[in-house]
């Protein structure tokens, strides 16, 4: 039973290997020029959409930021929100010997969210802050402020 079953699967793969090399030589035969503009702009839209590999909304907590005294409770808000991205994102921040020769991810912090800690001034930082945050296929992230605030 097993072994029929391992043959199914070997005759389904090379099955499913051959379908797609069937379904794209008609579809580049038979484009008109026409068709062709087309298809590239939807190349690139689907360019633009494969950029970001993942995105996640975080409301992230800076009651920590008031602790601190009052005129360094922003900067102490911005350093939370890197820190809380870095650990919920699971960036490699760290080099090793190996890693030198390679770029590193970037964390990138948009302006809407530095605007919106540093917004009633440095000692009065919000308690917490909704963020929208990608992160591409090169492993940089970028942190926006979620459209609901």
């Amino acid at each position: 039973m097993s072994q029929e079953t391992k043959q199914l699967t070997k005759e389904e793969e090379t099955q499913l290997a051959q379908a797609p090399q069937e379904l794209e030589q008609p579809q580049t035969a038979e484009a008109t020029p026409a068709e062709a503009p087309v298809e590239e702009a939807k190349a690139k839209q689907k360019k633009k959409t494969e950029e970001f590999v993942e995105e996640r909304f975080y409301t992230i907590p800076l009651q920590k930021a008031l602790i601190r005294p009052p005129k360094k409770r922003a900067p102490r808000a911005m350093q939370l929100v890197k820190i809380f991205i870095v650990k919920h994102m699971k960036m490699s921040m760290k080099v090793s010997e190996e890693e030198e020769e390679e770029e590193l991810p970037q964390l990138i912090i948009s302006q809407e969210i530095n605007e919106k800690i540093w917004g009633r001034g440095i000692e009065k930082p919000p308690r917490k802050i909704k963020t929208r945050v990608t992160k591409d296929k090169d492993g940089n992230v970028t942190v926006y402020l979620a459209e609901n605030q």
